[in-house]
């Protein structure tokens, strides 16, 4: 188990690079499967998902491999689509091998994908999507599987609503089947333009993603392509909230604001300076002066305010003067950092979906848990504004989207460091009266 430990009351400066989007690689790494010729991804951050999608790769028989800081995957002459329970079990991106596996095997078997404990997230709207292109799906307890005898053919699919991992999977199953595939009500997050540019270099014919119409026309072979994945649009959500949470001045180079418009606003509106450029953004906010509250926040489908900078939010609004409320569309248990929180101070709860923030309180450093990815992200966020020592407990969920968040916020000024430690309990160093 990870501890990480952050003392807070240090305002924060410097600079940042945005690492390669977790939401791009993971699925990427999947689509290399649909290609008929080596593959290389530039750039990708060390993450343990990454690492469990190689181990995931190499139990089907793929060869995939760390170049330095690129990942190089060769075609291999037969795979396995048989996804190993501890792989799939261990992240929800498990799911974007469905269509790959299915295409070079004919027949793939998935137990229901693990990952953070957001609340259900069912996989229907991919299994419906398949079934329409002439899989065969069969449900046994928690496992799938899908056959197919043949190559999938194009079909005419409306989504029943936008999911990000079903208009992935059937953009990937389109890419290799037999005619014209158009997807209706389609998600339009910039990850899926990204997975569609990586196709189109591999030679697939993939047009309209990043809008709700996305039309497929299926090719007989696919080559290979070098690829740099986007920048990760949450992380620079992140060294953003640490700026506005500590206070000072950070800049976010190599990414895209235009993706997360929606966070940079609620920061502008919550009382920091924002600038953005094309490829870089700086956040600063004097810590003499106290964050606005007031803020009403609901997440939607993009362009609106992405369900990942949830906790990020709530993080930054913990001490602004006057109460705010975030209401988590998506997920129905976004919000289980709210216990860390309260560890720390803040006036805070937690119903359903809806998390209120009090605000107008001081945080002070305490022992808490990490319950998720972006939770535990989040509660580092806190601690940076929080009086004395915060001493996070990981179980494995923070370098699943980041490979050394704790040495980004020292770079930055933060006294921030992760060790391994045993799950012994870490007592609040530092608690002023």
């Amino acid at each position: 188990m990870q501890l990480y430990t952050v003392t807070g009351g240090a305002a924060l400066g410097g600079r940042l690079r945005a690492p390669a989007a977790k939401n791009s690689v993971l699925p990427l790494l999947a689509a290399t499967l649909l290609c008929d010729a080596p593959c290389t991804l530039r750039g990708v951050p060390r993450l343990a998902d990454v690492d469990t999608s190689l181990r995931l790769l190499g139990a089907v028989g793929a060869a995939a491999g760390w170049e330095g800081e690129d990942i190089a995957t060769r075609p291999a002459p037969a795979l396995c689509g048989d996804i190993p329970p501890e792989l799939a079990g261990a992240m929800r991106s498990s799911v974007f091998y469905l269509a790959p596996l299915l295409y070079r095997c004919g027949r793939v078997t998935l137990p229901l994908p693990g990952g953070c404990k957001l609340g259900p997230r069912p996989v229907d709207i991919h299994l419906a999507g398949l079934a329409a292109m002439g899989a065969r799906v069969e449900l046994a307890g928690d496992t799938v599987t899908l056959c197919c005898r043949g190559p999938l053919r194009g079909a005419d699919i409306t989504l029943r609503l936008p999911s990000v991992g079903a208009t992935l999977t059937l953009m990937m199953a389109a890419c290799r089947a037999a005619g014209t595939t158009v997807l209706r009500g389609a998600a339009c997050e910039p990850e899926i333009g990204d997975t569609a540019d990586f196709l189109n270099a591999a030679g697939a014919d993939v047009r309209g993603a990043g809008t709700p119409v996305i039309v497929v026309y299926g090719k007989a072979a696919l080559g290979g392509a070098v690829y740099a994945p986007m920048p990760d649009r949450i992380a620079a959500a992140t060294y953003a909230a640490a700026a506005a949470a500590a206070g000072g001045q950070v800049t976010v180079e190599g990414c895209r604001p235009q993706h997360l418009a929606a966070f940079l606003q609620l920061l502008r509106a919550a009382g920091c300076a924002v600038e953005a450029g094309p490829d870089a953004l700086t956040v600063a906010r004097d810590p003499a002066r106290p964050l606005r509250g007031g803020q009403e926040v609901c997440t939607a489908a993009y362009p609106g305010f992405a369900t990942d900078t949830a906790p990020l939010a709530a993080a930054v609004l913990l001490t602004a003067q006057g109460p705010s409320r975030i209401y988590d569309a998506l997920f129905e248990n976004r919000f289980a950092c709210a216990a860390g929180f309260a560890a720390m101070g803040a006036r805070v709860g937690a119903k359903g979906r809806l998390l209120w923030l009090g605000g107008g309180g001081a945080l002070h450093g305490a022992a808490v848990t990490a319950p998720d990815l972006r939770g535990g992200a989040a509660l580092a966020v806190a601690a940076l504004a929080a009086q004395g020592t915060t001493c996070i407990r990981d179980p494995g969920y923070i370098r699943r989207g980041y490979a050394a968040l704790h040495a980004d916020l020292a770079a930055l000024g933060a006294a921030c460091a992760c060790t391994e430690a045993d799950a012994a309990p870490a007592g609040a160093q530092n608690r002023p009266n």
